[in-house]
């Protein structure tokens, strides 16, 4: 989890990822900051989210992204 708040506020050092809950359904990350969150991710854990994987339940907080890394990671 560390990790993942680390790459995260390397992309937006202005969101407090640790306790924001409504990144995408607040507007907080907008489709360029998902699409690099996506690439980063993909990058730095090994895994390939998939166009059904975009669902903004997926993004909306940091324990939503870990639970599908890790889901992924276990593929």
């Amino acid at each position: 989890m560390e990790k993942l708040l680390e790459i995260l506020e390397e992309i937006r050092p202005d969101v407090d990822f640790a306790n924001e809950k409504k990144l995408i359904d607040d507007g907080v990350l907008d489709s360029f900051d998902i699409i690099q969150v996506v690439m980063t991710l993909n990058e730095n854990y090994g895994i390939d989210i998939n166009v059904e994987d975009l669902e903004p339940d997926n993004f909306n907080t940091v324990e939503a992204m870990m639970e599908l890394i890790t889901k992924l990671q276990n593929e």
